[in-house]
This record gives C-alpha cells, sequence and structure tokens, in this order.
C-alpha cells in the first residue's frame, strides 16, 4: 500500500501527470523535450523526472549523453487494478441501494 500512496503523490501534480500521458503516447522522450514541451526549466523537470523515477513509474537509459524517459506500464497497472477494485465495491454498493429502494417502492404500494 506505500507503494501504492507514494505512486499517488506522484500523480497529484499536473505536470508529472503530464508528463506520464506525454510518454504514453510518445513512448520515450528526452529531458529537453519535456521542457520544451512543458514550457518549464530543465531543473524543475528534472525534479518531476525523479520523482516519477523514484517511484517507478518511468524509467531512463543511457544513450551516448541522452538519457532519455520511458513510460513502465506496469507501475500504472498497480492503480488501475486498485481502481477497479473500488469500483467494484462501488458498484456493489449501489446495486444494494438499488435493491434497498424497490423493496422500500414495493412495501410502499402494498
Amino acid at each position: 500500500m506505500k507503494q501504492l500512496d507514494q505512486t499517488f503523490a506522484a500523480l497529484a501534480d499536473p505536470t508529472r501527470r503530464g508528463i506520464v500521458v506525454h510518454l504514453a503516447r510518445g513512448g520515450e522522450a528526452s529531458v529537453s523535450e519535456l521542457v520544451s514541451r512543458f514550457l518549464l526549466t530543465q531543473p524543475t523537470i528534472s525534479s518531476h523526472i525523479k520523482v516519477l523515477e523514484s517511484v517507478g513509474l518511468i524509467s531512463r537509459r543511457k544513450e551516448a549523453q541522452m538519457r532519455p524517459c520511458k513510460l513502465v506500464p506496469e507501475r500504472l497497472k498497480a492503480v488501475t487494478d486498485w481502481l477497479e477494485q473500488v469500483q467494484e465495491l462501488m458498484e456493489g454498493n449501489y446495486k444494494r441501494l438499488d435493491a434497498l429502494l424497490t423493496e422500500l417502492k414495493q412495501q410502499e404500494k402494498r
């Protein structure tokens, strides 16, 4: 659960969510590409990348003098799995509420 908390904390920032979406669409990106994309300074983007990398949402590899960033989809799967569990619980609650409302309406008609 700690890892999930850290992942949600990392995704709480709109710039970091934007970086994740950008990497999901485009595969890999260098820091300079992300700087131009988000119109932020290099140190700011680097800071966001460090946060995403520290929770395992992105990985980096060395390519000559660049270190392109790449999304790690398996880490997002943990978030998706948790959200699906919550959705199932909520759907169960709604079904029980619907059943109760139906029962109350039937009792009211009697």
